[in-house]
């Protein structure tokens, strides 16, 4: 079974899988080079399909690198990444492996970004060699960032992310509500039974509660950070200002409450563009449609608690396995649908459960989640993660809220199922052309900009 922790993982912007995959990649390919460090003399990094023709306006060459130099998406300053980088493409840069040991590094030569060149396992292909001072290979090998932050070797990439045993194994939606109804518990407590065989509950609801905290500091700094979004296009930031009039129109009493959602979900977008720090939720191009919903849980609730939040992480979790799998979360193999349409399913299901709904109103709700995001195309201007990213988790977020309400106020009975949606998500995602997911080669990338190739 999956972790809780799978699923919603603090780290930096702009992307899970090609950001924050390929620096947990690159780190665990110098990892494996520790007793042959000393030996090293010089790495070189091939980047390939939808990692390589977006690559550059999602931070992934930045990202692999520092992942070399030993950083984790945790625990890197996000300010250092640009300030790294610009060192790193000079003629004399020295790549610090693991932080220790330093090797001469040409960005010309040592990084290749192979743009129409895609590995038959997943659009999001990476390979690491490392050689000694005669040239010859010490070290190879291939990875495959799989969306969320998920990284994959081509010997792992078949296999179950761990093999811990748990209580209440669940594949699909039906495994999981079978449970629910035999045990009489909710979606959050089934998923806390599983995670309690590798942690206790109080660390659950400590690093629970600290991922709440991370996605309510990202709304705080989108909504207070003014300015303009990396790259050519000049996006501004666009969270402070609706923000500042939101809170007019409120002491006023003019203010449209479910405008809010939009609202976070914009601010905790523009901090992911700006490559700020964010929780993958499930993954970044998506990360603020959970947080969104939650913070308004959190603000207009008036019954809103720290177990509230608990429950609501847990269920949407819960939500986001099913996706993780049985279908995917990565743009570049399902396109948005597999990002944002996953994020609202998520994020409708779990208000819908803290709200009180039964277990048919919570998979109800997370199924018109999805459903009304089959086909949603991946397809970032100028390889960025901001138009039309931006505004497509703003837009989910206030339809989640509403989702969630619809399935309050009907009986719960549907006639499709969370697990029919997520198998027609997949198959939906399995007929796109490839210049529809993540490779910024079709769709508003090719119509409003220039594509990325």
């Amino acid at each position: 079974m999956l972790s809780v922790f799978d699923l919603f993982k603090i780290g930096i912007g702009p992307s899970s899988s090609h950001t924050v995959g390929p620096m947990v990649a690159a780190k665990s390919f110098v990892d494996q080079l520790a007793e042959q460090l000393p030996l090293v003399s010089r790495v070189v990094v091939d980047l390939y399909g939808s990692l390589a023709l977006t690559g550059e306006g999602h931070g992934t060459v930045g990202a692999t690198l520092l992942g070399l130099e030993g950083n984790t998406p945790k625990e890197i300053n996000p300010d250092l990444v640009p300030i790294r980088l610009a060192q790193l493409m000079q003629p004399d840069a020295k790549l610090r492996l693991s932080g220790v040991h330093d090797i001469a590094f040409s960005y010309s030569q040592d990084l290749q970004l192979h743009k129409h060149l895609f590995l038959k396992q997943h659009a999001n292909g990476m390979r690491f060699r490392a050689f000694d001072f005669d040239g010859n290979e010490l070290a190879k090998e291939t990875y495959f960032s799989v969306g969320g932050g998920f990284v994959s070797t081509e010997a792992q990439l078949n296999l179950p992310v761990n093999e811990h045993v748990v209580p209440f194994p669940f594949r699909t939606a039906a495994d999981l509500l079978a449970h629910c109804r035999a045990e009489n518990k909710t979606i959050a407590q089934i998923v806390l039974a599983n995670e309690l065989v590798i942690r206790s509950e109080a660390e659950v609801r400590i690093k629970l509660l600290e991922i709440a905290n991370v996605m309510h500091q990202s709304i705080h700094h989108g909504c207070t950070r003014e300015g303009e979004l990396p790259g050519a296009y000049h996006v501004k930031r666009r969270a402070p200002a609706i923000f500042r009039k939101m809170v007019g129109m409120q002491l006023t009493g003019r203010a449209d409450f479910m405008l809010w959602p939009m609202v976070y979900a914009f601010a905790v977008s523009e901090e992911n563009a700006s490559g700020g720090r964010i929780v993958t939720a499930p993954t970044n191009g998506a990360a603020g449609i959970v947080p969104a919903v939650l913070q308004y849980f959190r603000n207009f609730t008036p019954t809103a608690s720290e177990a509230g939040i608990v429950d609501f992480l847990l269920t949407a979790a819960a939500i986001g396995m099913l996706y993780k799998m049985n279908a995917s979360i990565s743009g570049a193999e399902v396109g948005c649908q597999g990002e944002v349409g996953v994020a609202c399913s998520m994020a409708a299901g779990a208000y819908c459960a803290v709200l009180g709904g039964t277990l048919e109103q919570v998979e109800n709700a997370a199924e018109i989640g999805m459903e009304h995001h089959l086909g949603l195309t991946c397809d970032p201007v100028g390889g960025l993660v901001q138009i039309p990213c931006v505004e497509r988790n703003g837009v989910a977020a206030e339809k989640a809220i509403k989702i969630a309400q619809l399935a309050l106020l009907e009986s719960g009975e549907h006639k499709v199922s969370l697990d029919k949606v997520i198998e027609t998500m997949y198959r939906t995602g399995m007929d796109m052309h490839n210049t529809y997911k993540e490779t910024s080669l079709g769709g508003l990338a090719l119509t409003v900009g220039v594509p990325a190739c």
